[in-house]
This record gives C-alpha cells, sequence and structure tokens, in this order.
C-alpha cells in the first residue's frame, strides 16, 4: 500500500519505535497532585532548554498559549500581536472568549515586529483605554511561512517590551526548528521573553503535548489556568515519556526536514502556473501561491499528495520525518500533473490555475 504524501502539518508524524517503548515502560502517577514522575522529570528538562525556572506539560500549544496570556492578564487588558499571529488568528478566539483581553494586531515584516512598533501603540494611563499589559511573540512564524526570528531581534523587542512595563511571552510551537535553522542554543532565543511554550507534537514527532515555560511564580498561575481550562491530565507519564524521548533524540534532525522544504520549494518554483519563492523557505514550510488553493488541493489529493489551503490563493506545505526526497519528488511530480490536466481542461479551468495572485 502506498501512503499519500502527507504535507499538510508536521503535527501528522507518528511517535518512534523508541517513543512507544518508553510509553508502555513509563512509571506514573497523579499528576495534578505532582506525582507522576515521568511528568515531573519532561518538566524539568523543558525548563532546563529554556532557561526558565520551572515548566508545566499541557495538552496542546493552543492551551499553553491561553494558559499563559490568563497568568499575565487580567479581563479587560490589550495584548499586542502579530496581525497572523497563531494565537490571535488560530486558536478560536480563546484570548477574547475565555482570557477576556482585547487583541492589538499589528502588520509585521514576514512575521515579526520591530521595537519601533510596539512603542508607536502604547499609550500612557488612561481611565478609558485598556491597559496594555502583554507583547506576544512567536518563533518560528506560522503564517509567515516558518519564519524565525533571531536572539537579537528577540532581545530588543523584550527591552522595549519591558521598559514600558509589559511582560513578554513567546510562542515557540516550533522554536526548535528555528534553533536549528540559526545554528544556535534554543534558550538565546527565549531568554528575554518572561514565558516561552513549545510543541514535542509537531517536528519533534511525539503524540501530545506542549510544555510552558517561566519563573516558578508564573508556571504556579499557569497550573491554576491549566485547571480552569480542564487541562489537568492525571497519568500523563505515559505522553510525557515520549516528549522525553523527543527532547533527547528529535531536535538535530529538523535540520533534515528544512533540507528537504528548500528542495521542495526549488522544484516547485519550476513548475509554470505556481508562485513559490525559494528564498523564503527558513524552516520547514513551503507556500505556493495559485489560485483557487483549495480546488488544487482536491486535486492533488486524487494524486496521492495532501496539502493545505490557507488562503484563497496559497498553498502551506510542511515537511516533516517521515517526508524523504522521495516524498518530494512524488508530491513535485503531482503539481506537475495537477498543471498538465489543467492546461489540457477548458479555457476556464486553465485561467483558474495559471491566473496571477490579485
Amino acid at each position: 500500500m502506498i501512503h499519500p504524501v502527507d504535507l499538510r502539518s508536521d503535527t501528522v508524524t507518528q511517535p518512534t519505535e523508541a517513543m512507544r517503548e518508553a510509553m508502555r515502560a513509563a512509571a506514573v502517577g497523579d499528576d495534578v497532585f505532582g506525582e507522576d514522575p515521568t511528568v515531573n522529570r519532561l518538566e524539568e528538562m523543558a525548563a532546563d532548554r529554556m532557561g526558565k525556572e520551572a515548566a508545566v506539560f499541557v495538552p496542546s500549544g493552543t492551551m499553553a498559549n491561553l494558559a499563559a496570556i490568563m497568568s499575565h492578564t487580567q479581563r479587560g487588558d490589550e495584548v499586542i500581536v502579530e496581525e497572523r499571529a497563531h494565537c490571535y488568528l488560530n486558536e478560536a478566539g480563546g484570548m477574547a472568549a475565555l482570557a477576556g483581553v482585547i487583541p492589538r494586531p499589528l502588520p509585521g515584516e514576514r512575521g515579526v515586529l520591530t521595537p519601533a512598533q510596539i512603542e508607536a501603540v502604547l499609550r500612557p494611563p488612561n481611565l478609558h483605554f485598556a491597559p496594555t499589559r502583554l507583547l506576544c511573540l512567536e518563533n518560528t512564524h506560522n503564517a509567515a511561512g516558518g519564519t524565525v526570528m533571531s536572539p537579537h531581534q528577540t532581545t530588543a523587542l523584550c527591552a522595549t517590551a519591558h521598559a514600558h512595563g509589559l511582560r513578554v511571552h513567546l510562542d515557540g510551537a516550533r522554536i526548535f526548528n528555528a534553533a536549528v535553522a540559526l545554528g544556535t542554543e534554543v534558550r538565546l532565543l527565549a531568554q528575554d521573553a518572561d514565558s516561552v511554550m513549545f510543541c514535542i507534537s509537531k517536528g519533534l514527532s511525539a503524540p501530545v503535548g506542549s510544555l510552558l515555560c517561566g519563573s516558578a511564580e508564573f508556571v504556579a498561575r499557569a497550573r491554576r489556568a491549566r485547571k480552569v481550562l480542564g487541562g489537568g491530565m492525571r497519568q500523563a507519564g505515559v505522553l510525557a515519556a515520549a516528549g522525553i524521548v523527543a527532547l533527547e533524540t528529535m531536535v538535530d534532525r529538523l535540520a533534515e526536514d528544512h533540507r528537504h522544504a528548500r528542495v521542495l520549494a526549488q522544484q516547485l518554483a519550476q513548475i509554470p502556473g505556481l508562485r513559490v519563492d525559494p528564498s523564503s523557505v527558513q524552516t520547514n514550510m513551503v507556500l505556493v501561491e495559485v489560485p483557487q488553493a483549495a480546488a488544487v488541493a482536491q486535486r492533488l489529493a486524487t494524486h496521492g499528495v495532501l496539502v493545505l489551503a490557507v488562503a484563497p490563493a496559497r498553498l502551506r506545505l510542511v515537511t516533516h520525518r517521515h517526508i524523504g526526497m522521495a516524498e518530494v519528488e512524488r508530491a513535485v511530480a503531482a503539481f506537475a500533473r495537477v498543471v498538465d490536466e489543467t492546461v489540457d481542461a477548458p479555457p476556464a479551468g486553465r485561467a483558474e490555475l495559471r491566473g496571477r495572485q490579485p
């Protein structure tokens, strides 16, 4: 049986055999009581990797971001975000519906804000204004195509926020991808943020979970937020065991995913009718501009290639450990076939794929 080439996300990764064995043999206890030794070990490892005092294991990155926002703010506060930030666009409005905060979206350059932009929107204390309490950053930036933010950029943004009394939360769902791409220690990307979360369920291939890291005081508040959100897990060491293996064995290999993404982008860029910028590929994501993206994704699926339409004229392709050069070649061939099918179609169909993005 030939499996589909699944480029929808790195969340589709399957746990390794070492993870499955660790899960089977995991020592467990009641994590809500703080008695699961495997969860405790994972949290200690996560805090150490990020250079923070403590960490808390949560079911998802969305919950981690929401718990962080709840722990840094009060209802009615304002939170500065990049306008395509995942916590703003792709987390079901939880920051407003559950944390009760007001997002202040700003346009970034490939997902990255500048200190001057932060300075420009800050207001003096006034009873008419929602107080600005938090700046949320994202590294890598999902909607911008997996772009990275350097330690220097992060430090500058955090310094500006702290100078005005704001806290900083870093959505580092794929922060290990950023560290590998930059050739730097991951803690350097997180050191100036007051809190940082990362996912073990994406490129690191663990089945479930994220870690939210910060000071001991912050993590204590975040544990309560996790409880409020229904994220208190019991014998969660079964899941944490896979996360330990992920941190110990799966980080360095992310460079392979980045290499495959660059090759994929270079080859797709040669297909007429597709708009791809290989120079923009920094980690494991490739953005393909094509009209009627959803329809193109459906046609690709009939050729055994799964991709995600993230905008009316944009597809997102994500490489991961199940995507090797053979899968890259299959994906490129499928794209070429879809273009050929469209060329052979009636003129209206041809215009659909060949046309330029508005």
